[in-house]
């Protein structure tokens, strides 16, 4: 299906030239949750026993965080925590955007608008400043920092990136995502919600490129959407607290989703000329392992059409905003589909929203 025939979506599609994604260097293994759960959190032992289960069922093997484990669960100050934020979101940002411009074969000044995204520290100036003067992008590019979208919100960029970039001939836009929950650790907060963050998110930073230069040879974006789900307030989000951020996560987020995931998708494919059969690529952020697989069940797909966000979920954790991108390298590099293929992407997150796009291999 050639894109022109999408309706409602975008006129002149813009295509993906370019991912790269940062990792910082200490890692996180199942069997240190495991070792270092009852040590560090007071809980009882019979809670400590269903914890155990829930490590071994979440499917997350390893994930990168910044500083080692010890240090990590040790309790530092908001101050503290947020200038370690501040310091390392610039490094891994930084790392992230020059790859992503080395296999564009870009450079800074070639890029037009800059989308940051974080949700798990707070500065101003945003990323974006600070890498304006550290690499030399020009003055007037346009900056459009994400700081409250959570887990949705690397997808979302891609979506208000191509929003932008219709109306701007030749124009490249450059996602950078950077998320630290490592930093947001809680150890005397014992509430279901932190204890299972605790397990599941890891450190990370990507970066995308994006064109409307129609000799980008990447994927094009055919259309996004976005949809919050009604009195959902409290499904997901932070409470920001004397010792930092605390998560908020409801326990029926994976139900939530599965009830509504059919008729969102499908509504979706219908309003730009497309089904479930014709769809060849998932590309779906993860969350955890009771969503995807909520997901997968409700969308009738098998966990081979998922694999390679099982595959990040279980090499990295969930890397909140970062995720869909990580995974969206992971099908252009391991698993490229044919050209003119149809994929569609989807992310979760606060709000409590969903973001989906229609993306055509090029």
């Amino acid at each position: 299906m050639e894109a022109k025939k999408v309706r409602n979506g975008y006129e002149s599609p813009c295509a993906v030239v370019a991912t790269a994604t940062a990792v910082p260097p200490h890692t996180i293994t199942r069997e240190d949750v495991k070792y270092y759960m009852g040590r560090v959190f007071d809980i009882p032992e019979r809670r400590l026993e269903a914890m155990m289960s829930i490590v071994d069922n979440a499917q997350v093997h390893t994930r990168h965080v910044l500083f080692p484990i010890d240090y990590t669960v040790e309790p530092r100050s908001l101050e503290k925590t947020n200038l370690e934020y501040m310091q390392h979101t610039i490094e891994l940002g930084q790392r992230a955007a020059e790859e992503c411009l080395k296999r564009a074969g870009m450079t800074a000044r070639d890029i037009d608008l800059i989308i940051t995204v974080s949700c798990t520290g707070f500065m101003i100036p945003s990323l974006d400043a600070h890498l304006i003067n550290l690499m030399g992008f020009r003055p007037d590019v346009r900056r459009m920092p994400f700081t409250e979208l959570g887990c949705a919100a690397g997808a979302m960029a891609l979506g208000r990136a191509s929003d932008y970039l219709q109306s701007h001939a030749d124009g490249n836009a450059l996602i950078i995502s950077v998320e630290l929950p490592s930093l947001t650790f809680q150890r005397k907060d014992i509430s279901q919600a932190n204890l299972i963050s605790s397990i599941l998110f890891g450190d990370g930073a990507a970066a995308v490129i994006i064109s409307r230069n129609e000799s980008a040879a990447g994927p094009r974006i055919l259309a996004s959407e976005t949809y919050t789900f009604p009195d959902s307030l409290g499904a997901m989000g932070f409470d920001l607290k004397d010792s930092g951020f605390h998560i908020l996560l409801a326990k029926d987020v994976p139900e939530m989703i599965g009830a509504k995931i059919e008729g969102l998708v499908d509504g979706f494919l219908s309003r730009h000329g497309q089904t479930r059969d014709a769809i060849r690529g998932w590309i779906l952020h993860p969350g955890g392992s009771r969503l995807l697989s909520n997901v997968e069940k409700e969308l009738g797909l098998s966990k081979c059409d998922t694999q390679p966000s099982w595959d990040i979920l279980g090499t990295v954790g969930n890397l909140s905003s970062a995720t869909i991108l990580f995974i969206l390298q992971e099908w252009l590099e391991k698993r490229p589909l044919k050209k003119n293929d149809i994929a569609l992407a989807a992310a979760f997150g606060p709000g409590f929203s969903a973001e989906f796009l229609l993306l055509q291999w090029n």
